[in-house]
């Protein structure tokens, strides 16, 4: 109704930016007839503009498949690697941990080569880097040449993955941003079960092919990346500091819902980024600043890149990379009963990452991190005393109870997980930092979650052996906790804001530090409503 009631026109306005909202005009007297053409009309734009938006988003997020496959893949292919290769302990821990470090420098330098040749053309660019790197480890004779595909993929799952979820951010609108943001981690969830039930269904082939298959398959979802690249735009806000302000506005008549709206969209995106004529961009280069940052922008590292470390160093890849080891010190003796055991590990984290889609853009971010990241405490304490209990206490609890209590930890770590951490870890890194500085930022924040979880990954196996698996878990229990407290004070609440708005919000640290009263009592009004929407039914 808003854009019934006042128009936006492109005007210059001295000093400001070139389009701005205008006094509404005389509104013309329609009959009821007209009034219901003109409603039908904005309904169908609406409905289009939503379905194109959606289809961009899942098209993005493609790249993400490639990062969730290579995880659940490799907990079982490293199985018949190590039985072919005979590769040790230690080459096995690098070979699995290495991808997260090494996908740093896809990270990174995809945040300056995404400013320079656009969001879309990087996402390719990447899945073209992982595609040679999966068909050199399909084919590699020793564990020299698989360690040279695996860093290969490393650079290209960095490259696509980081900048997949900057370019969703940038063409969402804000009302539903949360949960087309989060659309990655779907696709990142959907390739773990993918890879565990390659994993399966290939266990029965040789040793020396089952993992090169396993492997291999990897490479089909970059090809759709390929194709999906000639069918999404490129980002309206990268075109806008690229000053291709035609290009941009046609992009949002796209995905917009009335002319009106992409004026003012334009008009917000313009005066985020001045075109990069704002005093702050000419003064500092974007490193510098984030290196040497204001308190706002110190204020978003914080919560960006902190939510990031604490995604991964609360054990979430140990659990899904080494969960065939977690299976099997909780007493499953059979390969294929491990992989089978994986699978359901990987249905739970794709069922319940579909929970959050609904629920990110109506409850908000910051509940559902509460309950997530208590949830996640709960259960990797309950997992590290099942496979305590099996190990040093064999009489007090049955051999089947005892892998029944591990499978249920495993798979309620999990699911807490994709609930909360998994999804709003990427919404909040790709839209807390303002444009100027969104793809470094977010690649940036990219370090603190790969360094984390090549530091998890390449040390899980040696740290078992000297404090047992679920002593472990015992560790990720009470960092976990930490990020409770974490959750408490760094991140602010975003949900229905634009990413304008969240940087002007950044920018008054009293009412960021403020937003927790207001955060408590919506979930108070939540609650409430809950309680009369479960009466009345």
């Amino acid at each position: 109704m808003t854009g019934m009631m006042e128009s936006v026109k492109a005007r210059p306005a001295k000093g400001g930016s070139e389009y701005r909202r205008v006094e509404p005009e005389e509104e013309e007297e329609l009959d009821g007839a007209e009034w219901a053409r003109r409603a039908e009309a904005g309904s169908r734009r609406r409905k289009t503009a939503e379905r194109y938006v959606f289809t961009c988003a899942l098209f993005a997020s493609l790249n993400a498949i490639l990062l969730g496959y290579d995880v659940g893949v490799m907990s079982g292919a490293i199985i018949y690697i190590q039985k072919d290769l005979h590769i040790t302990e230690f080459q096995e821990e690098i070979l699995v941990g290495c991808l997260s470090v090494i996908s740093l420098l896809g990270s990174l330098s995809g945040g300056r080569t995404s400013d320079a040749i656009g969001r879309k053309w990087t996402m390719g660019l990447g899945a073209i880097i992982f595609q040679t790197g999966a068909a050199i480890m399909t084919f590699a004779p020793s564990f020299t040449v698989l360690m040279i595909g695996r860093l290969l993929a490393g650079v290209g799952i960095g490259f696509g993955a980081m900048i997949s979820a900057v370019y969703i951010a940038e063409i969402s609108p804000a009302a539903a941003r949360g949960t087309l943001t989060s659309l990655p981690e779907i696709c990142i969830n959907l390739g773990i079960l993918l890879g565990y039930v390659s994993n399966y269904a290939f266990s029965g082939l040789s040793e020396h092919i089952s993992w090169r298959v396993m492997l291999g398959v990897g490479i089909l979802p970059s090809v759709f990346i390929g194709v999906a690249l000639f069918v999404i735009p490129e980002s309206p806000r990268w075109l806008m500091m690229e000053k291709r302000v035609p290009e941009a506005r046609a992009v949002l008549l796209q995905i917009s819902e009335s002319e009106a709206e992409v004026e003012e969209r334009l008009a917000e995106i313009e005066e985020a980024a001045n075109i990069m004529k704002s005093v702050n961009s000419e003064d500092k280069a974007v490193w510098r600043e984030l290196l040497n940052p204001s308190p706002a922008v110190r204020r978003m590292l914080y919560a960006g890149c902190g939510i990031q470390l604490f995604q991964q160093i609360t054990g979430i890849d140990a659990t899904v990379y080494y969960s065939p080891t977690i299976f099997r010190d909780a007493g499953i003796k059979s390969d294929q009963e491990l992989l089978a055991a994986t699978v359901a590990v990987g249905f739970t984290k794709t069922i319940f990452i579909l929970v959050a889609i609904f629920l990110i853009d109506k409850v908000g971010r910051k509940p559902l991190l509460y309950v997530s990241t208590i949830g996640m405490t709960v259960c990797l304490f309950a997992l590290g005393t099942a496979l305590t209990l099996r190990k040093h206490a064999e009489g007090l609890i049955s051999p089947n109870l005892g892998i029944d209590m591990a499978i249920f930890a495993v798979c309620g770590n999990v699911a807490f997980f994709s609930i909360g951490m998994g999804p709003i870890c990427w919404v909040l890194s790709s839209e807390i930092f303002p444009i100027r500085l969104r793809a470094q930022a977010s690649a940036l924040g990219q370090v603190g979650g790969r360094v984390g979880s090549g530091l998890v990954s390449m040390s899980f196996l040696s740290m078992a052996r000297a404090i047992s698996v679920g002593g472990m878990f015992f560790v990720f229990a009470a960092i976990s906790t930490v990020s409770v407290v974490f959750v408490y004070f760094c991140v602010p609440e975003t949900k229905g804001k634009t990413l304008e708005q969240i940087e002007i919000m950044f920018e008054g640290g009293k009412e960021w530090k403020g937003g927790g009263e207001v955060e408590l009592e919506d979930t108070q009004h939540l609650m409430q409503g809950d309680k009369k929407a479960f009466s009345l039914g």
